[in-house]
């Protein structure tokens, strides 16, 4: 069986850990939830309505990338991977990974936010991920994904393309 890692990502609300389950369950891989990654300090800050510096997120990127990396036959993660530094430190640990970033209008991200309840990542937060997003480059091996499908579309589109690039 092919080795498929990978990283669902985009910024908070986009649904990736709904997706990244469904992806898993369709590639029969596991699932890991990057959120439960995080250290407890990183939690406790996005709580307090503070976002996280790209110093506090190294140890969480690391902890994903040897995630990613000690998957046989595969996985499949939600991360924010926000940055192109952040994803380059991801693949350094786990090369191989396809991103799959879940892309959508900030009206939607911020309804979605505010309809899920109990979280450590506070709707007024979205803004800051959104200023720091960087959209995956032309050479980055992923695809973006409109999050206005209904879901099981959605997924079924991200499986295929999975599937195309293994």
């Amino acid at each position: 069986m092919t080795i498929k890692r990978v990283v669902v990502m985009g910024v908070s609300g986009c649904g990736k850990s709904t997706v990244g389950r469904l992806l898993a369950a369709s590639l029969g891989v596991t699932f890991r939830d990057g959120d439960d990654l995080h250290p407890v300090a990183n939690k406790a800050k996005m709580a307090s309505g503070l976002p996280l510096s790209d110093e506090d997120r190294w140890p969480w990127l690391a902890s994903v990338g040897e995630t990613l990396s000690e998957s046989d036959p595969g996985v499949v993660v939600a991360c924010s991977a926000l940055k192109r530094i952040y994803r380059d430190a991801i693949l350094e640990a786990a090369p191989g990974v396809f991103f799959v970033h879940l892309h959508g209008s900030r009206e939607m991200l911020l309804n979605r936010m505010e309809k899920r309840g109990a979280h450590f990542m506070k709707p007024e937060m979205l803004d800051s991920q959104l200023q720091i997003l960087e959209p995956l480059d032309s050479d980055e091996t992923g695809e973006t994904f409109n999050i206005g499908s209904p879901v099981d579309e959605l997924v079924n589109s991200i499986l295929k393309r999975v599937n195309q690039a293994v």
